[in-house]
């Protein structure tokens, strides 16, 4: 049974940032239909001056690493990382696409199996029409093949095809970019972390939309297989209640009642139940964090971590999940005074 724990307060929540990192940071820019809360170059400088040691950027709609070269050429003593999320902009399953994000900019850090652009997630967009929801699929021919028809889905039960076959392949031999399982189902993201012991790719992230359809039983069984579990606090704010989806430039494929009739769950404090669950030393704390309507990444970062201090957490768990996680899964030495230059002389 969680715990209150003493002495938190704003000071705590501000000295627990210090070296952290967040996995899952969405700036600008965006479609005008999506409008951000910063740029990259912005959301580096925030980060860098709260002792935050990096970010990861994350772009449905370009390569992020070619960013993240940008701002690492003009932010000192910071880190920022990009990679890529195969979505149908890439034309889903492309391994040409990652193939170039391997070399591109800074090298991509991590590969998204796609956010809006699964299958799993796209074929449940859709609009209440005189009281019923309809996917967009059936509301419009030409998101079917144009969207659905490109949308990645990992076989669960069959053999690979040839196309991920590829990609799986050029992970196991770049093993310091992770793979992140993207929007996928609970089975999918299962499929996707054994097939990691079989083609011997290891770094693994299981995202947080993954994390937020799972079963406690379904994020141990990955967990115990070495992925790490990623918890987002935007998944559990009140933004989630308005329309999220403009992945699509097309106004009408918009999902602007997505989610609107989902019943309300436990909330944020079934993020701190499932990481006692499972073991803070397997979980992820992250923001997903860019949009106006929300607060800063940073300050997002801090809130999480308040909210977690008042469920029960320690400190000591919280920067298990915000910085000594995060460091394995990009595989970097926290005391590199080249990568860190903030790092203490003398530890």
């Amino acid at each position: 049974m969680a715990v209150l724990q003493d002495g938190r307060s704003l000071e705590l929540t501000q000295e627990l940032l210090k070296g952290a990192i967040d996995i899952h940071v969405h700036p600008g820019p965006h479609l005008k239909s999506s409008p951000r809360r910063l740029d990259p170059i912005e959301a580096a400088i925030e980060a860098r001056d709260a002792g935050m040691r990096a970010i990861v950027l994350k772009d449905v709609f370009e390569m992020s690493n070619g960013i993240a070269w940008l701002v690492n050429r003009h932010v000192p003593n910071f880190r920022v990382y990009g990679g890529l999320i195969m979505n149908t902009v890439y034309g889903g399953m492309n391994p040409r696409a990652f193939k170039t994000a391997i070399h591109y900019g800074d090298g991509a850090k991590y590969l998204d199996f796609g956010a809006h652009s699964t299958y799993y997630q796209a074929a449940k967009e859709g609009r209440n029409v005189d009281g019923q929801f309809v996917p967009l699929s059936n509301l419009y021919p030409k998101f079917k093949t144009e969207e659905l028809d490109r949308c990645i889905c990992i076989p669960v039960e069959e053999d690979p095809g040839p196309e991920l076959d590829e990609i799986l392949r050029l992970l196991a031999e770049n093993p310091g970019i992770y793979l992140d399982t993207g929007h996928v189902s609970a089975e999918e993201a299962i499929r996707l972390v054994e097939l990691g012991q079989e083609y011997g790719y290891e770094r693994i992230v299981v995202s947080s939309a993954v994390a937020k359809i799972s079963t406690l039983e379904q994020l141990s069984h990955v967990a115990s297989k070495g992925a790490f579990i990623e918890f987002s606090i935007a998944a559990y704010t009140a933004p989630q209640m308005i329309p999220l989806t403009h992945y699509y430039v097309e106004q009408e494929y918009a999902s602007i009642d997505e989610g609107m009739t989902g019943t309300p769950g436990s909330g944020i404090r079934e993020v701190a139940e499932q990481i006692e669950g499972i073991g803070p030393e397997h979980c992820i704390m992250s923001t997903d964090f860019g949009r106006y309507a929300l607060s800063s990444p940073v300050e997002g970062l801090r809130e999480f971590v308040a909210c977690m201090l008042d469920l029960g957490l320690s400190g000591d768990e919280i920067r298990t999940m915000i910085k000594d996680n995060p460091e394995k899964l990009l595989g970097v030495d926290p005391m590199d005074p080249e990568l860190f230059p903030l790092a203490p002389a003398d530890s």
